[in-house]
């Protein structure tokens, strides 16, 4: 079968919205010949099956949908002169910024002077989370729910229990309940955390410290097994069980790419430029920090537009970059290297997740031995949420040095 080769100066893979708010940036500054591949047949991510309202507030009146918000994002990119392409996967590398993707039109390859790579996130499954028992119908991610609820209009089932309690998992909550579905419980391995927070929501019980030990019934779903922490164990009879959170980049290109990737956030290693540890491959959005909402991925996709302009003029790519580490109960840093010029992150701070409930939590930096950074956060931060790290310290920070690491004393 023959192959179709082209050149273009950028090519992004996945259009989320990070990857359509970089093409729209990239193409409305200037650069020529922008192209956006999505294996999907409809641009648009996650946002595309999130039926609440509230996306896009901050840049438009009043906020809007997601399947709209997915829609604007859409509209932008390809008003501004990117190419968008939907339905075309990519299935690997030919060459350091050469991809070989294959869609309805066959083979072809496609070299890029700069490759944006904003494939996203998901969540993991039930067999990715080991939990032991048959495979029964009824079982679902939040993202499967939002498929068969809002794109599919499947049936769901009667009874369901939510496992998780990041914000998603309310997400899932309202979709169960637009399908009419009861709730019955969320079930968390975490501990209880500012009851105003993870008390009860809309007459729904949170069982915390509690897990998942199996699910039960053969064709059909008949309830989920737990376990809570001193040994009393139950079942939650229902129909229904959605596994919600517990994200993980979707960074296989990456790695087939040979792309580094960081040990705290398994997303590519990457600097405050977006530049990650392959020469003219930058990264974006949700790849590099599972999860933060729509909004944050698409301002990541606008802010990439600069250094990738500044790379695609001077070609220069820094050789060695020290990396950025947390010390536990941190769980890791976004960005996670630290960068040779004055880059900074987004909106001047880097983002931090913790593993576990943290009360005003001293937070220090040090490098080679030397503190750069040290102030207590007035405020509690809890696991799944992301909390924040001023970038002032930068400064002082040597670009050649050692590891630069954080931690909570």
């Amino acid at each position: 079968m023959s192959r179709r080769e082209r050149t273009v100066d950028v090519l992004v893979v996945g259009a989320g919205p990070a990857g359509l708010a970089a093409a729209a940036e990239l193409a409305a500054s200037g650069v020529r010949r922008v192209e956006v591949l999505e294996r999907e047949q409809t641009a648009g991510g996650i946002p595309r099956h999130c039926h609440r309202t509230g996306f896009g507030g901050s840049r438009t009146e009043g906020g809007t949908t997601g399947p709209e918000y997915a829609r604007r994002c859409t509209d932008a990119a390809t008003r501004a002169g990117a190419t968008l392409r939907t339905g075309i996967t990519v299935t690997g590398w030919a060459g350091p910024l050469t991809l070989d993707a294959t869609g309805p039109g066959g083979l072809e390859r496609i070299t890029a002077h700069a490759v944006v790579l904003a494939t996203g996130a998901r969540e993991r499954p039930r067999s990715a989370r080991l939990v032991p028992g048959t495979r029964p119908a009824g079982v679902y991610t939040t993202g499967e729910l939002q498929q068969a609820v809002h794109l599919h209009h499947q049936h769901i089932g009667t009874r369901a229990v939510i496992v998780g309690d990041e914000p998603v998992s309310l997400a899932a909550a309202g979709t169960l309940r637009a399908a009419g579905v009861a709730v019955v419980a969320r079930v968390t391995d975490r501990p209880p955390f500012l009851p105003a927070a993870l008390g009860p929501r809309h007459g729904v019980p949170l069982l915390t410290r509690t897990t998942v030990t199996a699910l039960t019934g053969r064709t059909r779903l008949t309830g989920v097994a737990v376990r809570h922490r001193d040994g009393r164990t139950t079942t939650l009879p229902c129909d229904t069980v959605v596994f919600t959170g517990d994200w993980i980049p979707d960074h296989e290109l990456a790695r087939r790419g040979e792309v580094p990737l960081d040990a705290g956030t398994r997303g590519p290693a990457y600097d405050a430029a977006y530049r990650t540890g392959a020469p003219g491959v930058f990264a974006v959005g949700n790849l590099l920090h599972a999860v933060e909402s729509a909004g944050a991925a698409a301002a990541e996709g606008r802010a990439l537009a600069v250094p990738v302009r500044r790379h695609l003029a001077a070609g220069a790519w820094p050789a060695r970059r020290p990396g950025i580490t947390v010390a536990h109960p941190l769980e890791w840093i976004a960005p996670n290297l630290l960068g040779p010029g004055g880059d900074r992150p987004l909106h001047g701070r880097f983002v931090l997740r913790t593993v576990r409930p943290l009360t005003a939590p001293l937070l220090v930096v040090r490098q080679d031995g030397r503190e750069l950074y040290r102030r207590r956060l007035l405020r509690t931060v809890r696991p799944g949420r992301p909390f924040h790290l001023p970038a002032g310290w930068l400064d002082r920070a040597d670009p050649h040095g050692g590891t630069v690491n954080v931690s909570t004393g």
